[in-house]
C-alpha cells in the first residue's frame, strides 16, 4: 500500500511517519483485502491538532475519517479508531461486492464547477443570468450498482454521490435525506 503523510503547516517526523504507517497497515488490512493506497494529512486547529486519513480500497471504494486532539499522536489514533469502526461496519458489505465485482470500478470524467455565491441578499440586480465561475474540476464519477453507491456514500462522508448506474446505464443520484433516509433518483 503506498502512503501519503503531510502536515499543512506543520512538521511530520519520521516517528510519527513509521507509527502511521504501521497502525494505518494494521487496521485496514485486517478489513479489507487489497487497499491500494492511504492519503493521511494533519494540520493545527487552535489548540488542537486534526489528522484526516482517507484510504482507497481496489474495489473502487474509499473511506475517509478524521479526528480532532490535543496531541498529535492522540489524533491520529482517535482518526484511526474511526477508519477501523467504519471498516468493520463495512467489511461483509465490501466482501460481498467484491467477490461480484471481478474487474476494479470504471470511472468517467465529469467537469465539476465551483459557481461564485452572492455574499449580500440585497445586492443589486446582477447584470446578467451567467453564474461567475469560480474553478473548475475534473470529477470522476464511478460505475456502480445502487447498493455500492450507497455504502461508497456513506464511507466518504458525503450528503449526495452521483454514479453511472451499471444495471440501466444511466446518470443516478444517491443522497441523505433530512429524515436520515437515503434517496436514489433514477431518471
Amino acid at each position: 500500500m503506498r502512503y501519503q503523510i503531510s502536515g499543512k503547516q506543520i512538521d511530520i517526523g519520521a516517528a510519527l511517519q513509521s507509527h502511521v504507517q504501521d497502525e494505518l497497515n494494521s487496521v485496514v488490512q485486517k478489513y479489507a483485502e487489497r487497499p491500494t493506497d492511504a492519503h493521511v494529512v494533519f494540520s493545527k486547529s487552535g489548540h488542537e491538532f486534526v489528522c484526516e486519513a482517507t484510504v482507497h480500497l481496489s474495489t473502487g471504494l474509499t473511506a475517509q475519517a478524521k479526528a480532532h486532539e490535543n496531541e498529535i499522536y492522540a489524533a491520529f489514533d482517535a482518526c484511526s479508531a474511526k477508519m477501523e469502526k467504519q471498516l468493520r461496519r463495512y467489511k461483509r458489505r465490501l466482501k460481498d461486492h467484491h467477490k461480484d465485482r471481478a474487474e476494479p470500478v470504471e470511472l468517467f470524467g465529469a467537469s465539476s464547477y465551483i459557481l461564485a455565491s452572492e455574499s449580500n441578499s440585497e445586492a443589486e440586480e446582477p447584470e446578467s443570468l451567467q453564474p461567475i465561475i469560480v474553478a473548475e474540476m475534473e470529477t470522476p464519477i464511478p460505475s456502480l450498482s445502487v447498493g455500492e453507491a450507497v455504502m461508497q456514500m456513506e464511507l466518504a462522508g458525503a450528503p449526495v454521490l452521483v454514479f453511472r448506474n451499471e444495471g440501466k446505464n444511466g446518470l443516478n443520484v444517491v443522497y441523505r435525506r433530512e429524515d436520515g433516509n437515503i434517496g436514489w433518483i433514477d431518471p
